[in-house]
């Protein structure tokens, strides 16, 4: 059981102050209209660890590319990948994919209700289950997301570290009490909203925040001590070297990554890692040769690629390279093609190798 504590007056300050306050202070969001179990899932998959105005444009074209789960379950995993290419973690989209053929296999094309069915879909875990009953179903879940952990730890004055496991379940507890009979859905939203738009993690504005008579951080000056988040390791840097391999002047060859782990199902510069020691053109070569079972020409370098993965940091080097010898072979990969520029536009690739698909452009 949790040991944290609600002030004193804070579920009534929820139903008298953050509701009425939500009602006119709630942005104009696509996924606030026509609201319906599909619209719900995909926004929330789509808006976790992601802003919302980075997520807007994205969800609009995937409400006009697949407007039901129907329609998503019979496209094709490309066709959705190519659709979420550039919001990053791809195994969102791989998920959403495999669950909706799920619904429509097991429950008819309709989005359960049931919780122990919706969290039996990939991808679904307790956030996107308590959002999706809440906002959908009008069932009685608290979430608790980035934004809501914010307002809890700043409520509440909070000042464990809320990597730790025990400090998150109390957090959600806290939550559900916050909650009590409330309507969940309003009450979720306008929780998530008063993170983003009040409770700010910089600079909050506490003149604005309907929970500003209860809030111990405020009373007692401390905003900027909360949340408390233990300081993360250093995150390694990977050194990778990769190929644009020429057939001719104007076709290469492109390589789909595996399905599962980083990037799974999209399209790539084949490449990989470099061993200690050994230097760009030896690492290209050596994993053209691993990959694809080809021998190459190393030639000029193309361009210098770096990106941020949530637990790397990529350094790309990309050259130039002659095909010689045997035709490719789907080694160590899921499969492989000699393309244009042109064909590439409606193929996925991550971020990385698109800023290798810039460089090919302008040269």
């Amino acid at each position: 059981m949790s040991t944290f504590r609600l002030p004193a007056g804070a579920h009534r300050t929820a139903e008298t102050g953050l509701l009425p306050w939500f009602e006119h202070a709630q942005r104009d969001l696509p996924w606030r209209v026509n609201r319906t179990p599909y619209r719900v899932w995909i926004s929330e998959i789509m808006l976790q660890q992601t802003r919302v105005d980075t997520v807007i444009p994205y969800y609009q074209r995937w409400m006009k590319a697949f407007p039901s789960v129907g329609a998503l379950a019979s496209a094709d995993q490309q066709t959705v990948l190519k659709c979420w290419e550039g919001l990053g973690y791809y195994s969102r989209a791989r998920n959403l994919h495999r669950a909706a053929q799920e619904v429509v296999e097991r429950f008819g094309g309709d989005l359960p209700s049931d919780p122990e069915e919706l969290a039996s879909l990939p991808g679904i875990g307790p956030y996107t289950q308590a959002a999706i009953l809440s906002l959908a179903f009008g069932q009685s879940f608290a979430v608790l997301d980035g934004n809501v952990e914010r307002v809890l730890t700043r409520l509440c004055a909070i000042g464990e570290d809320i990597r730790v496991p025990r400090v998150k379940s109390g957090l959600r507890d806290l939550a559900t009490r916050l909650l009590g009979g409330l309507p969940a859905g309003p009450f979720n939203e306008a929780m998530m909203e008063l993170g983003a738009t009040v409770c700010l993690p910089g600079t909050p504005r506490c003149e604005a925040c309907p929970f500003l008579p209860v809030c111990r951080a405020h009373r007692e000056n401390r905003t900027g001590e909360f949340p408390f988040k233990s300081k993360k390791k250093p995150i390694p840097t990977v050194e990778v070297g990769a190929a644009i391999t020429w057939r001719d002047e104007n076709t290469f060859l492109i390589a789909r990554r595996k399905e599962g782990g980083l990037l799974g199902g999209m399209w790539e510069f084949p490449g990989g890692k470099r061993e200690e020691g050994e230097d760009i053109k030896a690492c290209i070569r050596r994993e053209l040769k691993e990959e694809l079972d080809i021998l190459v020409d190393v030639n000029k370098t193309c361009v210098h690629v770096r990106h941020t993965y949530s637990h790397f940091h990529l350094r790309m080097v990309v050259h130039h390279c002659t095909w010689k010898g045997d035709p490719p072979k789907a080694i160590d990969c899921a499969d492989f093609r000699w393309v244009t520029l042109a064909d590439c536009l409606q193929l996925p690739f991550g971020k990385a190798d698109r800023k290798v698909l810039q460089a090919l452009q302008g040269r």
